[in-house]
């Protein structure tokens, strides 16, 4: 499978969401909570949470990511905290034990997958029972909407009525980008509750000061309303397994 997409974009309240999770599962007892970054390349992700003290396994077949995150690990003090393997997700259930995640990141991952039902069901598999699955991926529809007011209207309804929201050699690596309800349904399918659903980049990604804090509180409050929420840059979606 391909997981070399560049890196899909986060904003801080997804860090939020990811620092509540990590206070919940201290509260459960959890001192170092175990994360794995399935895709996660240079460490964007996986090298904070380190830094907040977990314990971390980066899941990536990329060499040049997986030498770019050792570097950041050592430089920030948490290389032993920080597991590189260089596989993708197709090997994930060879090298992480069923259910040992308290977080398992897939943020980039499944719009550059060959399989994503495949893919998350390798995630759910690894994830704890009272963990959680943290997926961020590109939103069709915001891309339908920016190509619309950029007058692009052909490639406008390509993406808004064509397979998987992507257009033909349209020079991104992606093979695919989803909706609210393709989110869900393949979060679903592979046994997990969707426990949350957010947008992530409403406005961010617009205005010349995204860390204004009328800004930050704006997009706070948009990110979970919708249509707002439906429009945004990217959709971060928080998953449980279901029972």
């Amino acid at each position: 499978m391909r997981m070399d997409s560049p890196a899909v974009r986060g904003s801080n309240a997804v860090h939020r969401v990811l620092d509540e999770e990590l206070a919940a599962a201290r509260d459960r007892g959890v001192e170092h909570p175990v994360v794995v970054d399935v895709g996660g390349g240079s460490g964007v992700w996986a090298v904070p949470l380190a830094v907040a003290g977990c314990t971390v396994t980066v899941v990536d077949p990329n060499p040049n990511s997986l030498a770019t995150l050792s570097r950041r690990a050592e430089e920030d003090g948490v290389a032993d905290r920080v597991t590189s393997v260089a596989e993708d997700v197709d090997a994930l259930a060879d090298v992480v034990p069923a259910g040992s995640a308290d977080i398992v990141l897939a943020h980039g991952l499944l719009e550059v997958v060959d399989d994503p039902a495949d893919a998350v069901a390798a995630l759910a598999s690894a994830v704890a029972p009272e963990g959680v699955v943290s997926v961020l991926v590109a939103n069709r529809h915001a891309a339908v909407l920016h190509r619309a007011l950029a007058g692009r209207f052909d490639e406008a309804r390509m993406l808004l009525t064509g397979h998987d929201g992507v257009l033909p050699d349209d020079g991104e690596a992606l093979l695919r980008r989803f909706d609210v309800d393709s989110l869900t349904s393949l979060l679903n399918g592979a046994g997990l509750r969707v426990s949350a659903l957010r947008g992530d980049g409403v406005v961010a990604d617009a205005v010349p000061d995204p860390g204004d804090d009328d800004a930050t509180e704006f997009e706070r409050v948009a990110a979970g309303m919708s249509p707002l929420r439906d429009i945004a840059s990217r959709l971060h979606a928080l998953a449980r397994r279901a029972g």
